[in-house]
């Protein structure tokens, strides 16, 4: 089986489990995710076939979904990538992307790290900055049933992981413990360069939000 093939087997594997999935998580997550990889990879020496595949399986069971298990995603992308043949040091790399690239792996001392794990990480980090970004963070908040805004609940600066992992507190919260912080988590040249325009977008919406909130526009 030639590389396309492998791609087109594992974008419909993808595409199939997680057509229930909630919004900011789900297939077209995947694909934006998947595309910003590709774009990224142009101006990076990488292995194409392993940024595609870790692009592609980076949440096929996000252990925010399966009570915390952050060894669920990769042993379900292990076991699909050999069930199609695809060499073991491959799903070996793959895997390891998929165990590193999160957010709250960067709580952790860093153990691993290549440059296709620096370009799919930089293409996920894109999609929860920006118009988009924005979106999924509201759908994910309204999934969790949290509230948007309590102007007594501070975002907390300096959380440990464990506290990450099981924050209650409202959305907009989240704009400051991670999305805002994003900007200066980028590996690359094109991750840095296409993140800036995002983030100021988030900063303007943000101003909007809390004029809104106080009825001052």
């Amino acid at each position: 089986m030639d590389n396309s093939q492998l791609i087109n087997k594992t974008a419909d594997f993808v595409r199939d489990t997680l057509k229930n999935a909630e919004g900011g998580h789900d297939w077209w997550h995947i694909y934006r995710v998947w595309n910003n990889a590709k774009l990224i990879a142009k101006t990076e020496e990488a292995d194409l076939l392993v940024v595609e595949l870790a692009a592609l399986l980076h949440d096929i069971a996000d252990s925010k979904f399966h009570n915390g298990d952050e060894e669920i995603g990769p042993k379900t992308a292990g076991d699909f990538l050999e069930g199609i043949g695809v060499d073991e040091p491959i799903i070996h790399h793959v895997q390891q992307i998929i165990r590193y690239l999160s957010f709250k792996s960067s709580f952790d001392k860093t153990v691993f790290t290549s440059k296709e794990l620096q370009i799919v990480q930089d293409a996920d980090r894109l999609d929860a900055i920006g118009a988009i970004g924005i979106a999924r963070a509201f759908s994910y908040g309204g999934f969790k049933g949290r509230e948007f805004y309590d102007p007594a609940v501070k975002p907390n600066l300096s959380m440990s992981k464990a506290e990450y992992k099981s924050t209650t507190a409202p959305t907009i919260n989240h704009f400051y413990e991670k999305l805002l912080l994003l900007k200066d988590k980028m590996n690359t040249a094109t991750g840095k360069q296409l993140a800036q325009q995002r983030h100021i977008f988030m900063e303007t919406y943000l101003q909007q939000f809390y004029a809104e909130w106080e009825a001052s526009v």
